[in-house]
């Protein structure tokens, strides 16, 4: 019989029977409360078909779940002083694969393919905060295979990746990671269903991957630069803004006549635009630079 470890003190024993010692640059917070646990792998929808990959698994707690729910699980863990206990928590499972890797450095593509073949594939995560949007916007941006992404994260940064424009919380990851996933936030977490207790609130949330955009635009890489110089000085002008960012190539009278263009008065703010508002604005400019070097 496998121990339970959505309980404090099974998890207490196995962490005291190797000596781990919590890591703070690895931000591990370690999730203990089974019905937290089960939330998580119901949020993620995984089912018998499904492959699955872990980030940061710790202890194993949400992996011997995943193990259950999923057809395959690869579990890729940072710490190697966490892999002898993986080893001993997983041992009764035989469709899980340990690695001791660097999701960041992590060829996924590969992974995935070798893994995971044709079936399809989810990740499911307690990331640590630290590094929470790094690695969620590596996962999206490699445009992977991958169905959903479901991850515990910092409530703030839950609350970021769902706002809408003129909100307080709205900004250049809102924007993102709308364009790349759908966003449906399944649990608010306190902070006693860790081990150590982390300071702040926690969410689940899941994005489920878009097969396309929801908007269309000439040029990604340039309309998230408007994006990002937006929202670097975003008590400034969107023209400001824009014009002041290193690199931008468009200077303050371009960017207001792109904005008069599109009916949008010269004093507006980068906050209060949409997706579809930034991606007009950015084909705009790129279609006035034509013109200037044509002309």
């Amino acid at each position: 019989m496998m121990t339970d470890l959505g309980n404090a003190g099974n998890a207490a024993e196995i962490i005291k029977k190797y000596g781990f010692s919590f890591q703070k640059r690895y931000g591990q917070n370690f999730l203990i409360d089974r019905h937290v646990l089960d939330k998580i792998v119901d949020a993620s929808l995984v089912g018998k078909e499904d492959g699955v990959i872990e980030i940061g698994p710790g202890i194993g707690t949400m992996t011997q779940r995943l193990c259950e729910a999923a057809k395959k699980v690869t579990a890729i863990e940072i710490d190697r002083e966490l892999i002898p206990i993986l080893s001993e928590t997983l041992s009764g499972y035989d469709n899980v694969h340990i690695i001791n890797e660097d999701v960041m450095k992590t060829d996924l593509g590969a992974l995935i393919k070798n893994d995971f073949g044709e079936m399809p594939v989810r990740v499911a995560a307690n990331l640590p905060y630290y590094i929470t949007t790094p690695i969620l916007m590596a996962l999206l941006e490699q445009r992977l295979p991958i169905e959903s992404i479901t991850v515990m994260v910092q409530k703030e940064v839950a609350m970021r990746m769902q706002a809408k424009p003129g909100t307080k919380d709205y900004g250049a990851l809102s924007l993102a990671v709308q364009y790349y996933a759908e966003t449906y936030i399944a649990a608010n977490v306190p902070p006693n269903c860790f081990m150590p207790r982390p300071k702040v609130g926690s969410c689940v949330i899941r994005l489920t991957v878009r097969k396309k955009p929801p908007i269309d635009v000439k040029d990604e890489d340039h309309m998230f630069m408007l994006i990002r110089a937006a929202f670097n000085q975003r008590r400034k002008t969107l023209a400001n803004s824009i014009a002041n960012h290193p690199g931008s190539g468009h200077t303050k009278e371009e960017v207001i006549g792109a904005l008069a263009s599109l009916g949008l008065p010269e004093t507006v703010r980068g906050e209060t635009l949409g997706l579809e508002q930034f991606a007009a604005l950015s084909d705009m400019l790129i279609k006035d630079s034509a013109s200037l070097i044509i002309n």
